[in-house]
């Protein structure tokens, strides 16, 4: 029997995770498979060895239930308790779940209430209109099912999705730094999408100078399989699921090579297109000049771009949106830096859904170099449990203010994340928000309503006279939700008109508001933050990701608000 991949367990749990969603089962044990599901695919090692060592409850979310699961799996092909519930529906039913917005339980209502029990009986209703009859679905829905159809959602034959950059990351550094321990001299850099910190990747580059680190892949613990391609290059397939390309290029070569594989593919042809106007043409191999027909090489990307009159260019601009324009004309943006924020604005401790206390996350905070935390938890109707009602904001406020006279080198603001109720009223009333230092407002709930009324409902928002900043605008879940319709054009000018803040969150499944909006934004005159959203004290690591997407938005630091001290930021605020 073939060896299992991580792959193939994390989709079957998953798989389980939602024939008890369809079954009824109580959400705790739903989320525990997910759970696991979502571990074992992210694991940089062999589940399938783990399980043969008895190891496999290392993993976080595996206890002797899923342990004995996994084994059977390994060992059949199967888990039973997943056939006898595959036994209880129609075979088409569960392949409707995968489609986006729809899910276990939307699927169940379906089958039950409409009779659809596959994907052509699902075609066949959504263009009959009938979707629409079911309470809470819609016309956008029915539209939104049509348009998933159409583009071969489920159908199993379309590429698989992209990978959230942090995962994709963690797989990649530790390749890196597995092949640098082999050759702690070689020069090893990732390139393309990850490099230039896109939302998600297709797979990973890497570039390398050392062509014997090829042959040594197979060997590595996290490496599912790897063969050779050609003399320079390799594939790899990681126990994640991801695919890994690799180039080996001697050292005079390595900016070369390491600028074309970064791309993007659109500046690449713009930066050939500049080439060609100065006698000059560029590839993987170098530069080739039209008049002495000598290939010129280079070991830096610096050298490279220089050799072709050029400033370097940062990887998170190489998009084609203007850099090469602006190069040439040295104007350039000298981009924020992860160093220049200063506070972070938006996190969550236990009163909601955190997992740290108001001094634990404080402390955090501190130890990362911030100068102030807004503590913001989720207001009375956020819609996910846990929730803090009117009283127990109060006590919070009591709690904050402690905590603050208590903590040395860190000022703590007691603020919340308001949920913007559908009609765009808060719901905290004006005296309880006054009590605040910091209101960050979001929409958490009633996410399909049309784009004119989704703009009223966040601009009531925005003209709140005690709103100081919208969270992460456009709801979206990179690679699992789309952002709700909306005219930020609109909203970009009320934030103006009023001095409101927006964030970009750093959540590395958010990104949102994402690179584009956020450079409308600021060429609209609005004042941005960038926050990570924490919910446990490790989460400030993700700032990172906030940054990436300032950077490809051009943000200098004086665009970006938490790079002021809290006085000078509380003095702009007062001045709304």
């Amino acid at each position: 029997m073939s060896p299992t991949s991580n792959s193939q367990i994390a989709d079957a749990l998953d798989e389980l995770g939602d024939l008890y969603e369809l079954d009824g089962a109580v959400i705790h044990r739903v989320v525990a498979y997910r759970t696991a599901a979502k571990a074992i695919r992210d694991s940089p090692v062999s589940v399938e060895a783990l399980t043969r060592e008895g190891r496999v409850k290392e993993i976080a979310g595996i206890g002797a239930t899923l342990e004995q699961k996994i084994r059977d799996l390994i060992d059949t092909g199967d888990i039973p308790a997943a056939v006898k519930l595959r036994s209880r529906f129609p075979p088409g039913l569960l392949a409707i779940t995968a489609l986006p917005n729809l899910g276990p339980k939307r699927a169940r209502r379906l089958y039950e209430e409409l009779g659809i029990d596959s994907m052509k009986a699902l075609r066949e209703a959504a263009e009959a209109q009938r979707l629409r009859e079911l309470r809470g679905f819609g016309a956008k829905f029915e539209e939104s099912v049509l348009a998933a159809l159409d583009a071969g959602a489920g159908d199993g034959e379309h590429p698989a999705r992209r990978v959230v950059l942090d995962r994709a990351l963690a797989v990649g550094e530790l390749v890196i730094d597995a092949l640098q321990t082999l050759a702690p001299e070689a020069r090893i850099e990732l390139a393309g999408s990850a490099r230039r910190r896109a939302d998600s990747v297709k797979d990973l580059d890497i570039v390398l100078d050392s062509p014997a680190l090829l042959d040594q892949l197979q060997g590595l613990e996290l490496i599912e399989s790897a063969s050779r391609t050609s003399a320079s290059a390799a594939r790899a397939r990681t126990h994640s699921g991801l695919t890994v390309e690799l180039r080996a290029v001697a050292p005079e070569q390595f900016g070369d090579l390491l600028q074309h594989l970064t791309g993007s593919a659109a500046h690449n042809a713009a930066l050939r297109e500049w080439a060609v106007r100065r006698g000059l043409h560029i590839s993987e191999y170098g530069v080739l000049d039209d008049s002495s027909g000598e290939t010129a090489t280079f070991a830096t990307e610096e050298e490279l771009y220089g050799h072709l009159g050029l400033p370097y260019i940062e990887p998170e601009l190489r998009e084609n949106r203007g850099e090469l324009e602006a190069a040439r004309a040295g104007e350039l943006p000298v981009l924020i830096e992860e160093s220049d924020i200063r506070g972070d604005l938006h996190c969550h401790t236990t009163a909601s859904d955190g997992t740290a206390s108001i001094e634990e996350m404080a402390l955090a905070g501190r130890d990362r170099g911030y100068e102030y935390l807004a503590i913001t938890d989720h207001s009375a109707t956020h819609g996910f449990g846990d929730e803090v009602s009117p009283d127990a904001l109060r006590r919070q406020i009591e709690l904050v203010r402690e905590a603050d006279a208590s903590i040395k080198g860190m000022r703590l603001l007691a603020g919340s994340e308001v949920n913007i109720l559908p009609d765009g009223r808060l719901d905290y009333d004006d005296e309880l928000l006054a009590e605040l230092d910091w209101v960050i407002a979001s929409v958490h709930t009633s996410f399909g309503i049309d784009a004119d009324a989704m703009t009223k409902r966040v601009i009531a928002a925005v003209e709140h006279p005690l709103v100081h900043a919208i969270g992460h605008l456009s709801g979206r879940l990179i690679e699992r939700r789309h952002p709700y319709a909306l005219d930020t054009d609109a909203v970009f000018a009320a934030c103006a008109r009023t001095g409101t803040l927006i964030e970009i969150n750093s959540s590395p499944n958010r990104r949102d508001l994402n690179e584009v909006n956020a450079r409308a934004a600021a060429a609209a005159g609005v004042g941005l933050l960038i926050n990570t959203d924490s919910h446990r004290t490790d989460g400030f690591d993700v700032l990172r990701f906030g940054v990436w997407t300032a950077r490809r938005a051009w943000l200098r630091k004086e665009q970006v608000l938490n790079t002021l001290s809290w006085a000078k930021l509380s003095k702009r605020l007062k001045q709304r």
